[in-house]
């Protein structure tokens, strides 16, 4: 982890405001506005810099790009490797462990040090790890770095220190695992072939030890070369020359023979006893062709030879199909006996193990299951059943199983919500695991003393929804969620028209919103329509309502800075009057697409359907196509039900299912636009806003919305060996045209070559797509994404006079039209006049402008009157200004306390009648300061924009405080949250392109920490980073996994309580007792000592450029948690033991031996006294 800087409290860069609101430069921030507020504010704010740090915790799903495999049949626990440097440690549900390589380069393989709590990790960059697993957040004790050969293969024998390293260049090299020296004893490839044989064998592809003499090792060459090294001779005993390619090789636990698998899809079996040739050989799927030949296969990439005690062996093998038959999927073949069996997988092959019994190579192996590792998939087979079924995974190694577009962070959830999920989401579970338990079931973990309920929200490209346990550190999948059963098949001409919207996935979830307390849901999807969710715990016949709406802006958003560019426009007008509408001319592209015109991307099913209990669809609000214009994506909506895009703002009544309000961004102003705009040539056929009528929303929500939009499929598809964005786009988010694409939704696309002229051809439509490009088509590359980044379009000349942000040196200045998107809304009870005295229901609506404008609604209170009377809306024409795009609202009260957004509790609407309760909509209120008593204290509104944040008191709509967050980059993500632990404890996080985590303090906005904790700023983190209280956060770190990190100073502290632990002390097994007569005719495995052969004394030192040893990090650390209680007791006296090595072993075996024949000869010389003397008592004679 990176060291980062605490800024000290009291010091910042912000800057207060004047009396009307704009900064003044070079003052210093986080102190009072000169203006005069309507009251002293006494605030204290107890968070301090001291109480946040930034600490990585867990990370869930599957490993991206895994490359090895290993698994300790004592610890039972399983380690898997990626491409990217990264180390998974899995064992029973709870402990979960991830290492990282600093270097980053690929593992080529694993090599646990069985039961002794160590890991060997081999490299692409040609080095060794030894990491230590006797603590809860494993690290690097040791490594070996190659400078002259590249590694190829490693094996490290059975209660041995000493690891065999295979190269490239065939050579064998051996390393001390406690000191990781490299031994002076080496096996050239030049000795180990023979002297006439005059081409290179190839690299290692094999080494392993005989079962039967512990001093002979088989290697294996790739080009199909085999030798028996004869370790204490040093001298070959034998070499097998075949004419295919070697992938693999398996013992017999004998030591007679071994098998090994080709890569023209066969397999050899060879006995030591005759080596001219292989005594079987099979091809399993190859079947014989007319001439005799058997048909050409592909490799079998790894084999598996394993016995069992009272049935015939098993023969385990991955690859090996014939070429003709395309379109096959990768399976595993499992041989026993004369049955075969083949199982197909999703996903192609990367590993397998057979996990057994015993840890002897010598030994009966008894296997019990398989585990395959594919490349986005992880499964164990159960080999004890004739079925072959596979075992229920109970890590979330499924949250890729559609890519995911979206996620949404709640902790501290209502306590039956988690229970309530996971019961209706058991009912669908899938059926025939097998029933016996998890076989990796290794370390101990227990829940910590901090938990409380968590939910993670994962959004999919397929249209699912999933809902995720994540208490406790741990992940779960309680419920999922299909939006595509909304919706009617595409068939016909319909599937051409969704295919031009989005070639494939229409149903994607592009954000989500929740809210725990009332248990409304909301999902807004790629094809830009919005589904409304109730809950119910009964199944239910409902018909969806669908509402379509024609959302469309009418100017040509030219802006120039008015006189007073920062200037809060305060006017308290009373209503809303709209410009009247132009009509506009059809260009020619309209006139061409002139029939596609009010129809939705999507057709909603218009028949009474069968819903589960669960989740139940009540309401779908889409955008429609206008004169040829597919619909805007919408770029934010909060809960409760009002959507906005680059075109402008919509607001539905889910209770009546009417739209009561839809007008252009510019319309909501009035004559309070502080910005002049150019108007241009009006539509025909216009549809006017006056004919929705007013009306509005009973309940409000805070909103869970986010801030990036890219196109799901490169956002799904990057990949870690791509280049990340250039250092102008993670500067400034307004370089939108790139290869030709748009990249920010607010900026009209131009065609390549043709610069835009306001009033020119292209300035009346908003060309989402160049010529013959269908609209939203997927990027291929992170160049050609879609950011929906709300941007202002001002000149560089203009730039020092107004609060836009600067453009990319690759824009032209010449392109300065924009739409002006709304960027984010929030529901409250707020203030929307400066003259009002109590608050009242009002929407605010933040735009990519900076701009704030607060809408006041009126609603019935009465139950009846609001299901029947309309709602007005009189937008005041209250404008609020801040630098850059408005990303989050939030609201205090007088005291420093977060004000929740009110809701409505939950009722079940389809559950049975009770005539004793009568069902009646309650809604809740969680601040005081909204009482009737208390309403003329007013409140404060936090504003926060992707430049800055501003604190406003509210009614008087003055700005208390103000900080610049950032001047070099642009905030992606914001959010108010609390820290549970701390009384009074709210901080706006805030997380930047740039990779900065930044905390402010609220009100004050003091700054209390400032971390680089991402080194490059990726699209996928960009838009999946969301905050949420308790000092948690969450990102995809890759696309198939989550990492969850916390801000939160005590968390970090508490956190290896929480981890689990890898390594139990345990008994390794005792090795079987072949018996007397195996042992006669020779069937014990000889053993000789290593240390006498390979140390230093007797094989001399290696020569130092041939590797380097680096000592790591964790070797203090590990020596000390190693050292502490009786589990380091323990852990000292093992290592010690086997440090001695194989001689004490053999001492005890004769010192055992030796004591049962004393005992034996005690109880035969006791029965020969007997006999002797007949049971009389023994008498010495003398001689008188």
């Amino acid at each position: 982890m990176k060291k980062f800087r605490k800024v000290l409290d009291g010091l910042t860069t912000s800057s207060p405001v004047n009396a009307g609101g704009s900064p003044a430069c070079g003052s210093a921030a986080g102190t009072p506005t000169a203006a005069p507020t309507p009251r002293e504010l006494d605030i204290q704010e107890t968070l301090m810099s001291e109480h946040f740090q930034i600490c990585k915790t867990v990370r869930h799903g599957f490993p991206y790009q895994p490359t090895a495999l290993t698994f300790d049949p004592v610890q039972k626990i399983l380690a898997i490797g990626s491409r990217s440097g990264g180390v998974r440690i899995l064992g029973r549900p709870g402990v979960d462990c991830f290492c990282q390589h600093e270097s980053g380069a690929a593992v080529l393989q694993l090599q646990f040090l069985i039961n002794e709590g160590a890991l060997v990790t081999a490299c692409a960059d040609d080095t060794l790890h030894l990491w230590n697993l006797r603590q809860r957040r494993p690290a690097i004790l040791h490594s070996l770095k190659f400078n002259r050969e590249r590694i190829t293969f490693c094996h490290l024998p059975f209660q041995s220190k000493w690891l065999y390293v295979g190269t490239e260049r065939g050579n064998t090299h051996i390393v001390n695992v406690e000191s990781f020296i490299l031994s002076g004893y080496v096996i050239m490839w030049n000795k180990a072939i023979e002297l006439s044989t005059k081409t290179h064998p190839g690299p290692i592809v094999h080494l392993s030890d005989s079962p039967k003499d512990e001093g002979k090792l088989l290697i294996g060459f790739e080009s199909g070369t085999i030798v028996m090294w004869d370790l204490r001779s040093k001298r070959a005993d034998f070499r097998i020359y075949y004419d295919e390619a070697i992938h693999s090789v398996s013992w017999h636990h004998e030591g007679r023979q071994f098998m090994c698998s080709h890569s023209d899809g066969s397999l050899s079996m060879w006995n030591l006893r005759n080596t001219a040739k292989p005594f079987q050989v099979t091809f399993p799927h190859g079947k014989s062709q007319r001439d005799g030949r058997k048909e050409s296969c592909k490799p079998i990439l790894k084999v598996e030879y394993k016995t069992c005690r009272n049935s015939e062996s098993f023969v385990i093998f991955s690859g090996g199909l014939s070429y003709d038959k395309a379109g096959r999927r990768p399976t595993l073949t499992i041989m026993h006996g004369k049955a075969i069996t083949v199982l197909e997988m999703d996903h192609p092959i990367v590993e397998f193990l057979v996990l057994c019994e015993t840890p002897y190579l010598n030994e009966v192996q008894e296997p019990y299951a398989a585990v395959v590792l594919l490349e986005k998939d992880l499964i164990v087979v159960d080999l004890t059943q004739s079925s072959f079924p596979i075992f229920e995974n109970p890590y979330p190694m499924d949250i890729h199983e559609s890519p995911v577009t979206c996620t949404a962070y709640f902790a501290d959830c209502p306590p039956d919500i988690i229970p309530v999920l996971y019961s209706i989401g058991a009912k669908h579970k899938k059926t025939g695991y097998s029933h016996k338990e998890w076989p990796v079931s290794g370390g101990t973990w227990t829940v910590g003393s901090q938990s409380y309920p968590e939910i993670i929200i994962t959004g999919h490209a397929d249209g699912s929804i999933k809902f995720w346990d994540a208490t406790a550190i741990t992940l779960q999948m309680l419920y999922k969620l299909k939006t595509s059963k909304v919706f009617e098949k595409p068939k016909g001409s319909e599937t051409a028209r969704g295919a031009e919207l989005v070639e494939e996935d229409p149903y994607a979830v592009q954000m989500v919103s929740w809210c725990p307390q009332s248990r409304i849901f909301c999902v807004v999807g790629i094809s830009a329509h919005i589904i409304l969710y109730c809950f119910s715990r009964h199944d239910s016949n409902t018909a969806i309502t669908s509402l379509e709406v024609r959302l469309q802006c009418e100017v040509e958003d030219v802006i120039s800075p008015s006189d007073t560019e920062n200037a809060v426009c305060l006017m308290d007008a009373g209503g809303h009057s709209p410009q009247p509408p132009s009509p506009r001319g059809n260009t020619p592209d309209g006139a061409r697409d002139g029939a596609r015109d009010s129809i939705p991307c999507l057709k909603v099913k218009d028949r009474v359907i069968r819903m589960p209990p669960g989740y139940q669809a009540e309401l779908v609000v889409q955008l429609l196509w206008v004169d040829g214009e597919p619909p805007q994506q919408i770029t934010i909506f909060p809960v409760m039900l009002a959507l906005g895009n680059c075109n402008g703002l919509v607001v539905v009544d889910y209770l009546q299912k009417t739209i009561i309000l839809c007008m252009t961004t510019l319309e909501l102003y009035g004559s309070a636009d502080p910005f002049q705009r150019l108007t241009r040539s009006p539509r025909k056929n216009r549809q006017s806003t006056s004919e929705f009528c007013m009306r509005g929303l009973s309940n409000f929500y805070s909103d869970s919305k986010k801030r990036i939009r890219t196109s799901y499929q490169s956002l799904t598809e990057l990949s870690d060996n791509q280049v990340s964005l250039d250092q102008e786009r993670s500067k400034s988010p307004t370089s939108d045209h790139v290869n030709g694409h748009c990249t920010s939704p607010t900026s009209q696309a131009c065609p390549p070559g043709r610069p835009r002229v306001p009033g020119g051809p292209e300035g009346p439509r908003l060309a989402r797509r160049g010529p013959g490009r269908p609209p939203f088509r997927k990027a291929q590359s992170a160049a050609c994404m879609e950011v929906s980044l709300p941007v202002s379009f001002l000149t560089e000349e203009s730039r020092e006079n107004s609060f836009s942000r600067s453009r990319s040196s690759s824009v032209s200045s010449i392109d300065r039209d924009t739409k002006e998107a709304v960027t984010t809304l929030h529901f409250a009870e707020s203030y929307g006049r400066r003259s009002d005295v109590l608050p009242a229901p009002c929407l605010w609506v933040g735009t990519s402008l900076g701009l704030v404008l607060i809408v006041p609604m009126s609603i019935p209170t009465d139950e009846q009157e609001r299901m029947e009377e309309p709602v007005t809306i009189a937008p005041t024409s209250t404008v609020l200004m801040l630098k850059g795009s408005v990303l989050r609202f939030s609201f205090l009260d007088c005291t420093g306390g977060l004000i929740h957004s009110p809701h409505e509790a939950w009722r079940d609407t389809h559950a049975p009648d009770d005539p004793e309760r009568p069902r009646r909509r309650r809604l809740v209120n969680f601040s005081p300061c909204f009482s009737q008593e208390a309403g003329g204290d007013g409140h404060l509104a936090v504003v926060c924009s992707e430049r800055q944040a501003k604190v406003f008191f509210m009614p008087s709509q003055a700005c208390l405080y103000v900080h610049n967050i950032t001047e070099s980059s642009f905030v992606l993500r914001a959010d108010v949250v609390a820290i549970s632990n701390i009384s009074n404890s709210v901080c706006l996080a805030c997380f930047c392109a740039n990779g900065h985590i930044m905390i402010l303090s609220l009100p004050s906005l003091r700054p209390l920490l400032d971390v680089h904790y991402l080194p490059l700023t990726d699209m996928r983190i960009a838009r999946t980073f969301c905050f949420t209280n308790g000092g948690q956060a969450l990102y995809l770190s890759s696309p198939t996994e989550i990492q969850r990190i916390t801000y939160s100073q005590e968390m970090c502290d508490n956190l290896q309580e929480m981890l689990g632990e890898l390594f139990t002390p345990t008994d390794t097994p005792e090795a079987q007792n072949r018996g007397f007569l195996k042992g006669f005719f020779g069937g014990n495995t000889q053993t000789f000592d290593r240390e006498e052969l390979f140390g230093e004394a007797a094989a001399g030192k290696a020569s130092r450029s041939l590797a380097q040893h680096i000592p790591g990090q964790g070797s203090v650390e590990g020596v000390r948690a190693a050292a502490g209680g009786a589990v380091g007791e323990l852990a000292r006296a093992r290592i010690a033991l086997d440090e001695r090595g194989q001689r004490l072993g053999e001492l005890e075996e004769r010192t055992a031996l030796m004591m049962a024949s004393a005992e034996t000869f005690s109880k035969h010389a006791h029965e020969v006294r007997g006999k002797c003397y007949n049971g009389q008592p023994y008498r010495e004679q003398t001689t008188g």
